[in-house]
């Protein structure tokens, strides 16, 4: 017998025993929770330098340059985390992902695009909550496909339902605010892009669970991702601006501020990362309304630091910030409705589906369902680690190659560069509110990276 294949049986026997499966259920599902608490604050941070729109940048530019540092993260992340080499293993277990993560990419930036329509028509604090329709979307595409929430119980049926009430409940307080009192010429064009992107984003999810029930890595999966968001960001940079000579103009003119919005498509890639650990690890009916905290981020960032609706009615303030939290309430019910056992047994049945649909070896979808390597790693003595406690066994050799090393070299170089270039933006912010956020997301950073580290050596 081919020695790869028997090691791979002999580890996919183990995983799949109960007392295993129930001592991993409860780390992983810590982890995932957790991915989703730092994914909503650094992609509540990402949207920040949209603020740039109202300097008279194109808001098709700032998308695209949003982009473009969103593609430099998503390849150099991987490389420096855990090298390009565990491209390779899921392209060759599961090629069929690649097609699904250009199209999820693809709907990311025409929703990345409707965003910065929806900030400049009504502002950062009220389009966020507004977007964050798309909990809803994930919660009924995860019950429909991927078996989340079935075999549940009634108490968490009941989170997830009195959380999605009072997230409607909240999108609705909102919308009367922006529609009745926003001060911008266009108020419900805004509220149309922000939904519209939450529409967007929600369907995007189907690609992120495919690929995490079928076994691929999250850095590989955010890697084919911004193959298709690149690619349709450029197509509708060129095809609604003017052309092309009408786009190279535009990035002339928005030289001094290519660092800041490149910057914060970095700064998303970091948030969307934790959103995909934890789309993994607690489902898209979880992980997402979690993640979708950056409403409160946003709200944060938007009145603290910017001045959003700094000089209005008292009673503006009162709706905006009692809508964020009544969304805010309803998807910390939803994601902490954990998971039991009777439940992620429907998970597993998910995950035969998908690997037998497309032909994927059983070993490698359980494993990455386990939060584990494929092939797990041997101990000094050449025996396979304890698989009961992943964070005992050694860490897996480094397979970062010169590919590697060029990809993490030349993008920060380029941010560097662009950093020397940058002018500061003419915009008033309060620089200790800045601080203090700034401060929070570091800590959750350190937080969520040892976390996954730890427990799933971020697999």
């Amino acid at each position: 017998m081919d020695p790869l294949n028997s090691r791979m049986e002999s580890f996919d026997t183990k995983i799949l025993s109960p007392s295993v499966e129930t001592a991993r259920l409860g780390k992983l599902q810590l982890v995932g929770i957790l991915s989703g608490f730092g994914a909503g604050a650094w992609l509540g941070a990402a949207e920040a330098p949209t603020k740039l729109v109202k300097l008279g940048v194109s808001p098709l530019v700032v998308s695209l340059l949003m982009v473009v540092g969103v593609f430099l993260a998503r390849w150099s992340l991987p490389a420096l985390i855990r090298g390009t080499g565990q491209m390779r293993l899921d392209i060759r277990q599961a090629p069929h992902l690649i097609v699904w993560g250009i199209l999820a990419g693809c709907l990311w930036a025409v929703a990345n695009t409707l965003t910065i329509f929806a900030i400049r028509d009504i502002g950062l604090s009220i389009a966020f909550p507004l977007w964050n329709i798309n909990s809803l979307l994930g919660i009924f595409w995860g019950y429909l496909l991927f078996n989340e929430l079935r075999d549940a119980g009634k108490l968490r049926w009941l989170a997830v339902l009195g959380g999605a009430l009072l997230m409607f409940a909240g999108a609705t307080l909102l919308a009367m605010a922006s529609s009745l009192q926003s001060p911008a010429a266009h108020p419900f064009r805004g509220i149309a892009a922000a939904l519209a992107a939450g529409v967007l984003w929600g369907t995007m999810y189907v690609p992120y669970r495919k690929a995490y029930l079928t076994g691929m890595n999250p850095l590989s999966f955010l890697a084919f991702f911004t193959i298709g968001e690149l690619g349709m960001m450029l197509t509708l940079a060129v095809a609604y601006g003017g052309g092309s000579d009408a786009l190279i103009h535009q990035l002339e003119l928005a030289k001094p501020v290519l660092f800041w919005l490149m910057l914060g498509g970095f700064v998303w890639v970091i948030g969307d990362l934790f959103q995909q650990y934890a789309a993994k690890y607690i489902g898209i009916s979880r992980g997402i309304p979690l993640s979708n905290t950056n409403q409160l981020w946003g709200l944060l960032w938007g009145i603290l630091v910017f001045g959003e609706l700094r000089g209005l009615n008292p009673s503006l303030y009162a709706q905006v910030i009692g809508g964020s939290l009544l969304m805010a309430a309803g998807a910390g019910a939803i994601a902490l409705s954990s998971v039991n056992a009777k439940e992620h047994a429907r998970w597993k049945q998910a995950a035969d589906r998908e690997g037998q649909r497309y032909k994927v070896d059983t070993a490698y979808v359980r494993a990455a369902l386990s939060g584990r390597d494929a092939i797990p790693a041997r101990n000094s003595a050449g025996s396979i680690s304890d698989v009961n406690d992943p964070s005992t066994r050694p860490a897996p050799q480094s397979s970062r190659s010169w590919l590697d090393y060029l990809l993490v070299s030349a993008a920060t170089t380029i941010f560097i560069t662009l950093a020397l270039l940058a002018r500061a933006p003419n915009l008033a912010l309060n620089w200790p509110a800045l601080v203090a956020l700034t401060a929070a997301m570091l800590i959750l950073l350190l937080a969520c990276g040892l976390a996954l580290w730890r427990t799933t050596r971020f697999n």
